[in-house]
Formats: structure tokens, C-alpha cells, sequence
């Protein structure tokens, strides 16, 4: 039994959705679940934290953490509870601008920060509050995109699979980032620098459940890179690539890549493009490491900015930021296949996860 699971059995699954401030959004929307279908509930709204432009549960799946602001940066912690959520503490400054990720590595809490180019590093309390002052990683460097690629752009920070290693992705640089914790609570320190294809503009990193093979979705260029994960040495191996692009295209329209998801059974990985607003199916059957596109649906909505699966893998969420919405999709358990299920308003909607 999943941890998703294992929480419904107690107070129900939920979703939860964060959402822009600045584009009419509503902070924190908490809905239920509905177990057999799917469906969602408004249950809760939780305002005043400006921009929540990501969310992230701690391991035991009772806390669930964001971050954003419209001003200062800051991260914020939430018992969930059968009454809500309850804020943990105060919110804490990230030390950073733009913060658009957030992942949980031991006791840190990590943030990648857009408009200044760094990750930042919380330490996280017992009872699962962000305390004290953040540790910041700046990163250096740029793109040959005179519009974007200016300076450094952090746009994503994880543990892998093993826990030794934190890896953040580069917009700006067009490189990922392989980096160790130091266990003063310090900074992260660099530990390999992964360059990929220049004004491609690398987003997100995703791992295959079997842990030695990793996708970088790109934002710049409608593709995939392809990545063997050697744990040992904590260096990526890039072996391959495969274009997102749905070749149909409206004219003058451009295609750019926000999220890939991988199935928690390692069969499918889906990804998010805006622009085309579709979601993408790769089957994996060749292999982890020969994705290919097997399928395209409409997200239902604009903008499909973050995707989260519902648990086995039965429906798939998608966060639509322009149209203001989350869409569902029922999963065809034998070709990764997906089929709008049903649509609820959350403007300004910019993540989702379900616990």
C-alpha cells in the first residue's frame, strides 16, 4: 500500500493546488478526492501567502510545504489534519527571487530560485517546520538566448534516488547541476556540472523508478534528453534525445515543455507541453532508456504547467495556469493513454500534489 493510500484510508486523499497571486489566484486550494472516480471537491482555501508557485509533502505525507510570495520569498510548512491545513511556525525567507521549485532532501528543505539563479537550503525542525536562515548555492553562467538564457535561471532541485546526491537543473546555463549537502547544514557544494545541448534551456529532472536512468524535459527546445544516472560517482551519462514537438502544431505557435512525469510502475512517462497544450505519452516498453511517443491529448485547459498521478497510476492530474483550472484524466493501464475525466476551477493554477 502507497502512502496516498494509506492517508485516504484515514482522512481521505486529497489534492492539493497552489496557484499565482499575481494572475488572480487563491493561495492554497485543498479538494477531496473522490476514491473511485477521481473527481474533485473544494474543501478549503487557504489565502494571504501571495504567489505559491510550488508545493511539496514531507516523507510521511503529514506535511505539506510551499513557496513563493509576490515580494519576499518565503517558504511556508502546513499540518495536513482532518480539519485542514494548520500552518506550522511562520514563514521563513528563502533568501532567493523567484522561487519556482521545492523538494525535501533528509532534514533540508530546497529551493530552486529563478530570477536570481541560486538554490536555497532550509533546515527543517522535528516537528517539520523550515527554521533559521537559508544556505544559498549561487549558480554561475549563461545561454546563447539573448531573451533568456542571460544569466542563471535555477529551475529545479531533487535528491536522487539513492539520497547522496542533489541534482538542479539550469534554464539559463544549460546544464544540470550534480551537488552534495554539506552536513554542517551549509550550501550545497558542486560536485559535477552536466552540460546539454546550448538554448535548449533544460526545466526539470525525472527518474525511472528503477533509479539509474533520468529525463531532462526542456523548455527552450520541445524535447528530451535522456540520461544514464551512474549513483556511485554521481554523474550523468547523456545517451540519447527525443523531440516533444507534436509537428502539427498551430502555425506561429511555440511549443514549450513544463513538466515530465514517470508512472510509479516505470511503463509510461508523460509530459506537459504548453503552447500545444497537450500532454504527452511515452511508452517505456523498449526500455527506460528508449522513450517514444506513443499517444498526445489535449490537457483540457491552457498552459499545462505540473502533473501529478493519482495513486497506481489511475488518473493523472494536470495544473492548467491560463485557463485557471485542473483537469483529470482517466489512465488506460496498458498504453499510458488518457481520457479527460472532468475539470475544476482553480484560477491561476500553478502545481498540484495529492496525499
Amino acid at each position: 500500500m502507497d502512502g496516498a493510500e494509506s492517508k485516504a484510508q484515514d482522512i481521505g486523499l486529497r489534492a492539493y493546488v497552489g496557484s499565482f497571486a499575481s494572475g488572480g489566484g487563491r493561495g492554497i486550494t485543498t479538494a477531496a478526492v473522490d476514491p473511485v472516480t477521481g473527481g474533485l471537491t473544494v474543501l478549503q482555501v487557504v489565502d494571504g501567502f501571495g504567489d505559491t508557485s510550488c508545493l511539496a509533502l514531507s516523507d510521511d505525507r503529514q506535511v505539506l510545504y510551499a513557496v513563493g510570495g509576490t515580494g519576499e520569498a518565503l517558504a511556508s510548512a502546513f499540518r495536513i489534519t482532518s480539519d485542514g491545513l494548520v500552518p506550522l511556525g511562520q514563514p521563513v525567507a528563502v533568501d532567493g527571487l523567484g522561487p519556482v521549485h521545492l523538494s525535501l532532501a533528509g532534514d533540508r528543505l530546497l529551493i530552486a530560485n529563478y530570477m536570481s539563479g541560486s538554490v536555497s537550503s532550509l533546515r527543517i525542525a522535528d516537528d517539520g517546520r523550515p527554521v533559521g536562515y537559508a544556505s544559498v548555492l549561487d549558480h554561475q553562467g549563461r545561454g546563447p538566448d539573448p531573451e533568456r538564457q542571460t544569466g542563471p535561471h535555477a529551475h529545479h532541485v531533487a535528491p536522487d534516488p539513492s539520497g547522496r546526491w542533489v541534482l538542479s537543473v539550469d534554464l539559463g546555463t544549460d546544464s544540470v547541476r550534480v551537488c552534495v549537502a554539506d552536513s554542517a547544514g551549509g550550501p550545497l557544494r558542486v560536485h559535477t556540472e552536466t552540460p546539454l545541448r546550448p538554448g535548449s534551456g533544460p526545466r526539470e529532472v525525472a527518474f525511472h523508478p528503477r533509479g539509474d536512468v533520468a529525463y531532462v524535459i526542456h523548455e527552450l527546445e520541445p524535447q528530451l534528453t535522456v540520461c544514464r544516472w551512474d549513483a556511485d560517482a554521481g554523474r550523468l551519462h547523456l545517451t540519447g534525445e527525443v523531440s516533444l514537438g507534436s509537428g502539427d502544431a498551430s502555425p506561429g505557435t511555440t511549443e514549450y515543455p513544463s513538466v515530465a512525469l514517470v508512472s510509479g510502475n516505470g511503463r509510461f512517462l508523460w509530459a506537459a507541453i504548453r503552447g500545444s497544450n497537450l500532454i504527452s505519452t511515452l511508452s517505456l516498453s523498449d526500455g527506460p532508456d528508449k522513450p517514444r511517443i506513443s499517444d498526445a491529448a489535449d490537457c483540457g485547459g491552457q498552459w499545462p504547467r505540473h502533473l501529478a498521478a493519482g495513486p497506481s497510476d489511475r488518473q493523472l492530474y494536470v495544473a492548467n495556469e491560463w485557463t485557471g483550472d485542473v483537469t483529470w484524466f482517466d489512465t488506460d493501464p496498458e498504453s499510458g493513454s488518457l481520457h479527460l475525466a472532468g475539470r475544476l476551477d482553480v484560477p491561476a493554477a500553478a502545481c498540484v500534489v495529492l496525499a
